[in-house]
């Protein structure tokens, strides 16, 4: 599964540090999923999504 969690929390303006402050989700982790190294839980993703004002959907990049 593709995660679109870079584009959209470029878009919301945030940072990996704060968007780790926001969510509780440590700065390595996030940095990880982005960077395609790591698959996030369910549990992660829906805190991340939450953090950031979208739903777990708009963190998923369709078809890809």
């Amino acid at each position: 599964m593709k995660l679109r969690l870079r584009e959209v929390r470029e878009a919301k303006g945030l940072s990996l540090r704060e968007l780790a402050a926001k969510s509780g989700v440590a700065f390595g982790a996030i940095n990880r999923i982005e960077l395609g190294k790591t698959q996030p839980r369910l549990e992660t993703l829906d805190r991340l999504a939450k953090a950031l004002g979208v739903g777990v959907k708009d963190l998923i990049e369709n078809g890809k």
